[in-house]
């Protein structure tokens, strides 16, 4: 997620370019720090968190980013799907870490929320 953030930071273009330019950096800075908290987690939980590019394509439930240099519109629209399938695969591991572990299932949650919240913002932008 934080690099299609920043792919749309670098090619969005035309009317609403400065606003949506500017939208999007807390959210890149919020998403590196939530990708770091996971996978610290994953380590203190004793497992090796893999951040390769090739597994982070693989697992992931939603479709690869294909919006180039583009409008505010065409880029939202896109962000907003791949919101949606962010967040779902978040709440299924809420579900999932529920019983196990309800530290991670904690992380999990605040992050789902302000994920939520930057989904608003692409939908009301």
């Amino acid at each position: 997620l934080h690099l299609t953030l920043k792919h749309i930071h670098w090619n969005v273009v035309g009317p609403n370019f400065i606003g949506v330019h500017e939208m999007i950096d807390p959210q890149v800075e919020l998403v590196r720090g939530y990708a770091d908290a996971v996978a610290e987690r994953i380590a203190a939980l004793g497992k090796s968190p893999d951040g390769t590019p090739a597994a982070i394509a693989r697992d992931r439930t939603w479709d690869d980013y294909s919006v180039k240099r583009d409008t505010a519109q065409a880029h939202l629209g896109a962000l907003d799907l791949v919101y949606s399938g962010v967040v779902e695969d978040n709440r299924k591991a809420i579900s999932e870490t529920g019983d196990l572990d309800p530290i991670t299932e904690d992380l999990l949650i605040g992050q789902t929320g302000e994920l939520e919240k930057f989904q608003w913002f692409v939908r009301a932008h």
